[in-house]
């Protein structure tokens, strides 16, 4: 049965798997929603939060490849870095080699905040592993990264291997 509004599949369309839809959304909005409610006393939003997490796991990152990583534009990009530098969260450092790049690092209050949200969304996750068992992991992993775009895969895994 087609929900009342929604457009009806055409009958060769493969089967859709909302419960497995509607579990990534769910899981989505409670594993950002810890960190939301600590980033709304800030003044601060989900963009805030990837920009910090990737600074403070990076440090020394360029705009350039935050950019790549986040894929999103300068402009956004620009707003949520002018905010958190303002703060005192993030610092800018020009470039030893190329004095045009911007190099990005957390300040110890960024780097504080950055753990507040990581320990948050850690304990969801081992929560959950402790739920489904340790052996899942791997098999979560290889889920996740299937979901990936196919072209942003080896990126991604670089950047989780730290190259």
């Amino acid at each position: 049965m087609v929900p009342k509004g929604a457009a009806p599949l055409p009958a060769t369309a493969a089967p859709v798997p909302f419960d497995l839809i509607e579990l990534l959304f769910f899981a989505y909005r409670d594993f950002v929603g810890d960190p939301d409610r600590i980033l709304a006393d800030y003044g601060f939003g989900r963009a805030h939060h990837r920009v910090l997490h990737f600074v403070q796991r990076r440090p020394g990152l360029t705009i350039a490849e935050l950019l790549d990583i986040l894929q999103i534009t300068k402009q956004s990009l620009n707003r949520v870095l002018k905010e958190l530098v303002e703060k005192g969260y993030i610092e800018q450092r020009t470039g030893r080699q190329d004095k045009r790049q911007r190099h990005l690092h957390t300040t110890p209050a960024g780097q504080d905040l950055a753990q507040r949200l990581v320990q948050l969304q850690s304990k969801r996750i081992m929560a959950a592993l402790d739920n489904v068992g340790p052996e899942a992991a791997e098999t979560i992993a290889r889920y996740l990264a299937a979901l990936i775009d196919p072209s942003e895969r080896p990126k991604v895994q670089g950047l989780l291997s730290g190259a």
